[in-house]
């Protein structure tokens, strides 16, 4: 089910123009597709924060209401101030429902790898998100991986995942998702079983006082 995001047209356009808007805490914005001219717009920063609060975040598939008419549409890029971080300028995309897209899907880590723990290792997700390709309407919200199985020699690679029915990764399918870490205490430790382990090297002088049945000159 998609979410109802309202719109205003009419923005003049330039940077003046922009920043006055930004002040008064609407965003501009434009979407665009196939088959439509892009068309500008400005959404009020409220009204975004509570269209984007859902489980899907801004994964969300939106309804655009927009002079009179409604479009199907995701985010397709958010800009963000350089220094206050806030959302400058959003670019939506039309879509069609019945039509595969790509999105990225954040990777999300679940369970306890009590194995990697006991060895002093950390799991390490090599990445946060995952591009799939889907319907919209099948596009998941996460992708939720299970590591307690895993050891310090573990390494969960994109194939290895089941993706829901319907959903397929774009990436190389030996893509690593999730690592394990070894920790400079695990790394110390490995180094002072070696030296304790270690025999003389061959050839290497006794240590001092050991000749105990050599005569005194």
């Amino acid at each position: 089910m998609s979410t109802v995001l309202k719109t205003q047209v009419g923005r003049k356009g330039g940077s003046a123009d922009s920043r006055r808007l930004r002040r008064e805490d609407h965003i501009p914005a434009v979407i665009y597709g196939h088959g439509m001219q892009p068309v500008s717009f400005t959404v009020e920063r409220r009204e975004l924060r509570i269209a984007l609060s859902g489980p899907a975040g801004v994964n969300t598939i939106l309804e655009l209401e927009v002079d009179g008419k409604s479009y199907p549409a995701i985010v397709k890029d958010m800009q963000r101030d350089p220094v206050k971080r806030t959302v400058a300028h959003i670019d939506f995309m039309q879509i069609d429902l019945s039509e595969e897209i790509v999105m990225a899907v954040p990777v999300h880590l679940t369970g306890t790898a009590k194995a990697v723990l006991q060895e002093g290792g950390l799991v390490d997700p090599a990445v946060d998100r995952i591009e799939v390709r889907a319907t919209a309407n099948n596009i998941p919200n996460e992708i939720v991986i299970d590591v307690t199985n895993m050891t310090m020699d573990t390494v969960i690679r994109l194939g290895d995942i089941e993706l829901p029915k319907g959903v397929t990764a774009v990436a190389d399918p030996d893509l690593a998702v999730v690592t394990v870490l070894v920790t400079k205490a695990e790394t110390a430790a490995a180094a002072a079983a070696t030296a304790e382990g270690a025999t003389p090297a061959e050839g290497a002088a006794p240590a001092e006082g050991g000749d105990e049945n050599k005569s005194a000159s």
